[in-house]
């Protein structure tokens, strides 16, 4: 059974560059949120395995940052593992003080160390 993974605030082209090495490597089916109150909801709604959000969503230039607070808070999807998309090191490691797992940046998406921390939720 495919895992499912919640693509949060990241614009068209970067969705599908996620989606298709999810899919390659993993088997995994990626589904986009564009709004923090829609990514919201389809955390609690789903049964995801992982939730990556982008740094400053694409769509109206949330923060990221704000959102892994608000899954954090939020007594239906504070278990769900959260890792942020940048490639800024002060912005991971504020992800990580608010709950979330150490993520990567879009320039490292095809590392070794990006795939060994996916394979932790996705194998």
């Amino acid at each position: 059974m495919a895992k499912h993974v919640l693509s949060v605030g990241n614009c068209g082209f970067d969705h599908r560059a996620l989606a298709q090495l999810l899919k390659r490597e993993f088997g995994a089916e990626v589904t986009p949120a564009h709004s923090a109150a829609d990514a919201l909801a389809a955390a609690q709604d789903g049964d995801y395995a992982l939730v990556l959000v982008n740094r400053i969503f694409d769509a109206d230039g949330y923060e990221g940052l704000k959102f892994i607070r608000a899954l954090k808070q939020d007594a239906q999807t504070q278990t769900l593992p959260v890792m942020l998309i940048t490639n800024y090191d002060d912005h991971q490691a504020a992800a990580v003080a608010a709950g979330a797992e150490p993520g990567f940046g879009k320039s490292s998406l095809h590392e070794p160390e990006t795939h060994t921390r996916l394979a932790k939720f996705l194998r």
